[in-house]
């Protein structure tokens, strides 16, 4: 069974959304994605600084089986990336949620406002039943 933790917010393309202490959003992809895709074996991400629109393609994630696009859960600025994907995307694998982030996001507007707009974990949980 696939984990969803409680606190974030997903997007139907499986991404997941998680406000940080300071007001950005980490976003990645959820473990149920993880286990569809297999074992990653490359990830490309956006440039830090791009701006980047709500279901817009950002990336790619390339696994054995297949390469899948990644989207924009939301709107907004990104202000860093993971790095540490380009040498080790496993680590999307074995840890999608903590390790495994892929990029932060600045929004402009209330961060759980917008989120309002994305899937609660339990409406997640739904979608992937």
């Amino acid at each position: 069974m696939s984990e969803i933790k409680e606190g974030y917010r997903y997007s139907e393309e499986h991404e997941w959304v998680k406000v940080t202490e300071t007001g950005t959003l980490l976003v990645g992809i959820s473990d149920f994605a993880q286990h569809q895709l297999g074992d990653i074996v490359f990830v490309e991400l956006p440039e830090e600084g791009a701006k980047v629109e709500a279901g817009a393609g950002i990336g790619t994630i390339e696994s054995v089986k297949t390469v899948s696009d990644l989207f924009a859960p939301l709107s907004g600025k990104v202000i860093r990336v993971n790095s540490g994907l380009q040498d080790e995307p496993q680590l999307v694998n074995e840890s999608p949620y903590e390790e495994g982030w892929m990029i932060e996001l600045e929004v402009s507007g209330d961060p759980e406002e917008l989120l309002a707009g994305l899937l609660s974990p339990d409406a997640y949980k739904a979608l992937i039943d």
